[in-house]
């Protein structure tokens, strides 16, 4: 959330903080826990809403935007609903600090899932979860961790993925991994294929574009052109694999994980694959921009999502 410099991609200042972030929340979940950290989280995101100026904007955008794709008055930005989407980004950080320190167990989240999607975590083929940035995607581990003890491989741009993996592996997470996922080269294919094979899952989130010059595709997305990720749909037709799509959406106090089946296949011809991969995208943003409104506030990409369009 820190504000970038001019022209700088979401990657490039948000990596660092992140990286960051976890070292002190693991350091934070040995050493002090939820309440002690409570006013300092509080403390720091209370100074990123007051000169945080580019986050504050793009905040109050995605509200405007909400509002005005759904007609519902009641979602246009104030400096009220604003801070509170804030509030709420501080809020999952502590949360986190719950799923890191073991504290956040299965009988805690409400399972939507009225596909059956978890009972084919043990099958014999892996599949694709794309999560988004809506809601809280630290959750997953409870799925991976807590639940039906399934390999989960995230796939992120992140250049530090192994110093993530250090980390996890010193807060307990045994069973989720971070691989590293710059371009679909034949090596990284054949990885995530193998990965597959033995039954583990692969999880993307499909609302950031990668860092260097990476497929995307333009949708619509609340009423605006936004840049999607091509890799999801990219990855469910090269590995032919189902796709389902995860959202972590935290509601009356509790997390609700909605595991919806989205795609059994994602097939394509050379002519047409574009237009293929465009559909899909367009539905994802489509199905998006539908979970927005079950938790308004709970939108945590603090930068310009429709800026190179709506400038």
């Amino acid at each position: 959330m820190s504000e970038p410099l001019s022209g700088q991609h979401w990657a490039e200042h948000e990596e660092r903080g992140s990286f960051l972030l976890m070292r002190f929340t693991a350091w934070a979940v040995r050493r002090l826990g939820r309440r002690a950290l409570a006013p300092l989280l509080y403390l720091i995101v209370f100074y990123f809403f007051l000169f945080g100026r580019s986050a504050r904007q793009s905040a109050r955008q995605y509200q405007q935007h909400l509002a005005e794709a759904s007609g519902r008055a009641d979602l246009r930005p104030t400096l009220r609903s604003v801070f509170g989407q804030f509030m709420s980004f501080a809020d999952s950080l502590l949360d986190k600090l719950d799923v890191w320190n073991g504290r956040l167990g299965l009988e805690q989240i409400e399972l939507h899932d009225p596909a059956g999607l978890r009972q084919q975590l043990r099958g014999a083929r892996g599949q694709l979860l794309v999560g988004s940035h809506l809601g809280n995607l630290e959750v997953c581990r409870a799925l991976a961790e807590l639940g039906e003890k399934v390999q989960m491989n995230v796939l992120v741009h992140t250049r530090h993925a192994e110093h993530f993996n250090r980390l996890l592996g010193e807060a307990g997470a045994s069973h989720l991994r971070l691989i590293q996922v710059s371009e679909l080269d034949p090596a990284i294919m054949l990885q995530l294929s193998e990965r597959l094979d033995r039954g583990e899952w692969l999880a993307i989130a499909g609302d950031r574009v990668p860092l260097h010059g990476g497929r995307r595709v333009t949708v619509d997305f609340l009423g605006h052109p936004a840049d999607l990720p091509q890799g999801p749909w990219l990855l469910a037709g090269l590995l032919q694999c189902p796709l389902n799509l995860m959202f972590c959406l935290k509601q009356q106090g509790r997390y609700r994980v909605h595991l919806e089946p989205f795609a059994e296949r994602i097939q394509w011809t050379r002519r047409e694959r574009e237009q293929v991969i465009r559909d899909w995208a367009q539905r994802y943003a489509d199905r998006l921009g539908e979970r927005c409104l079950n938790a308004p506030l709970q939108w945590f990409n603090f930068y310009p999502f429709w800026k190179q369009h709506d400038d």
